[in-house]
């Protein structure tokens, strides 16, 4: 190491010492061949990281799509989907938080892909996952427009859709730092609701609201604890009404693989970033699993109210619940939370898309003005054209705001869906790679006992869904244009992207024996930082916590 390294090495451990990693010096985070101007600075803090891997982008798929979930499947239905998806985001998760933790690089996933499998695979998962997150943020801000209109019927819809559309990109434009502090607070707001949620819903149902009745299990027995899909009898009915929330079901766990491309961006990642996916058991058990089983248990299936027709968040499972239970403040109190929760995806939902495109410019996949930054970092331009896309949102003032979500649903699910099975191959490439050089798994950063059976668990069970998630359309009487473009849309532009990328590079997939996991070690072990020893038990707690 030359002796400049060493002084600026020197001067940073002071720096950090100081103050922790709140004072930490941001680094720089360049791609091999990246000019001057296409750089990245490791801004965001383990707080950050740790709040965004938690609540992040909880958004409206759980609170208000959940309405749908029930409606549709039943109680034990909603819960069971939600299940199935959860050990498929815990697969997913554990095998993307091996190659990340190693591997903290600008891109995430889709840089890592062209890494470990070929460019054909990086350039349709980095379109695929732009396009996910491009069609999610007009969805998000949809739902911001349902949810304000729980107060406010009179103005039109498209008003609170600029307002958020505003507050959205003047987020993003202020840089990572900046985003990381407004979803450290954005997201605690979520956890704390989601929590008091949860036991406000076992208090209800318990019969400790103002009415004092006590719900148990009482809708589990009547209507049931299954829906009959289009009045199929028996077990078919049942099973279909399930298998038909699936794509619902993951669209509230899609989103976690966030911590991939905020990779570039985290500071002390070896440290940060396995903490974070560690904590996604949390995520899984305690606010989707614990949130649907208390909403099974508080709402019958067959309620009117859990229609999104009406454009309001009136029909979201709890409130509806609190209306039961004849407590009239909350409702409000709970809407504005929903708001925050909203306005919080859009914000993740910019700075996701934003950062796909500028790994895809890095690749070379898509124009260079794209990797193009300002000094502090943001990648301006990136930023500035997935915002454009966010006028999409306007389409619910004239086709219903609920109709509208309805579609985002179903497009931004199996796109994201795709992204997982993408995420799944490359683990197995790299795993592949792993085993036949010589690498030891249990020296990595981050290293899970499941693996290779995981990734391949949740390979399967993602193509599984993508290809039969339309099937509904094929039933006698059941088709219809709309749900079948919805849902096999993704689908058709991965297959023509990859194709078309195969056809353009003619390069064959990386063979296990000639990886690549060399490049980029060195400067990423030399932003390791040993965290400095809490001088109290709340210092003790905070940075266990964190």
């Amino acid at each position: 190491m030359s002796s400049s390294e060493t002084n600026n090495e020197k001067n940073q451990t002071e720096d950090f010492s100081k103050d922790a990693s709140d004072t930490e010096s941001a680094r720089d985070i360049r791609s091999p061949g990246v000019s001057e101007n296409g750089k990245l600075v490791r801004q965001l803090k383990n707080r950050h990281v740790a709040m965004i891997s938690i609540g992040g982008v909880i958004g409206t798929g759980l609170f208000l799509g959940s309405a749908i979930g029930l409606r549709n499947a039943g109680p034990v239905g909603l819960l069971l989907g939600y299940t199935i998806i959860g050990t498929m985001c815990y697969s997913i998760m554990i095998s993307l938080g091996e190659m990340v933790s190693y591997l903290p690089i600008a891109g995430g996933h889709i840089k890592l892909a062209e890494r470990f499998v070929n460019p054909a695979l990086s350039f349709a998962m980095g379109w695929n996952y732009w396009y996910n997150w491009t069609i999610n943020l007009p969805g998000e801000l949809t739902a911001s427009a349902v949810l304000i209109g729980f107060w406010d019927r009179d103005v039109n819809p498209a008003v609170w859709v600029t307002v958020t559309i505003v507050v959205t990109i003047a987020i993003n434009m202020l840089g990572a730092g900046a985003y990381g502090e407004a979803e450290f607070i954005f997201a605690s707001i979520k956890v704390i609701t989601i929590i008091g949620l949860i036991i406000l819903g076992i208090v209800l149902d318990l019969g400790g609201g103002p009415n004092h009745d006590r719900i148990g299990f009482r809708y589990w027995k009547n209507p049931g604890p299954f829906a009959q899909f289009n009045d199929i009898p028996g077990p078919k009915g049942r099973f279909l009404a399930w298998w038909s929330i699936m794509p619902l079901a993951a669209l509230s766990f899609i989103g976690t693989e966030t911590v991939a491309i905020a990779a570039g961006e985290t500071k002390n990642p070896r440290r940060n970033l396995p903490k974070a996916i560690k904590r996604v058991y949390m995520r899984i058990l305690l606010f989707y699993i614990g949130g649907t089983a208390i909403i099974g248990l508080l709402v019958p299936h067959t309620d009117e109210r859990l229609s999104l027709g009406d454009g309001t968040s009136l029909s979201s499972p709890f409130v509806i619940a609190i209306q039961n239970a004849g407590i009239s403040v909350l409702p409000s109190i709970i809407n504005a939370c929903l708001l925050t929760s909203a306005w919080s995806a859009a914000c993740s939902d910019l700075y996701i898309s934003s950062r796909a495109l500028y790994g895809l410019s890095l690749t070379g996949n898509a124009p260079r003005i794209f990797s193009r930054t300002s000094k502090g970092g943001l990648p301006y331009i990136s930023v500035g054209f997935c915002a454009l896309f966010a006028t999409i949102a306007y389409a619910g003032v004239r086709a219903g705001a609920g109709r509208v979500f309805g579609w985002f649903i179903s497009l931004a699910g199996i796109a994201g869906l795709t992204t997982w099975f993408g995420i799944s191959v490359t683990y197995l490439r790299f795993y592949s790679g792993m085993k036949a050089q010589g690498y030891d798994r249990n020296s990595l950063p981050y290293a899970s006992k499941l693996q290779p059976f995981a990734a391949w668990y949740a390979m399967i069970a993602c193509l599984l869904i993508i290809f039969l998630n339309g099937w509904s359309v094929f039933l006698k009487g059941g088709w219809s244009v709309e749900t079948f473009v919805t849902s096999y849309i993704p689908l058709v532009l991965f297959v023509f992207l990859y194709f078309g990328a195969k056809l353009y590079y003619r390069q064959p997939s990386v063979k296990a024996e000639e990886m690549d996991f060399e490049t980029n070690v060195d400067e990423i072990e030399a932003d390791i930082r040993d965290e400095p020893p809490p001088k109290n038990k709340i210092m003790a707690f905070w940075q266990w916590l964190m």
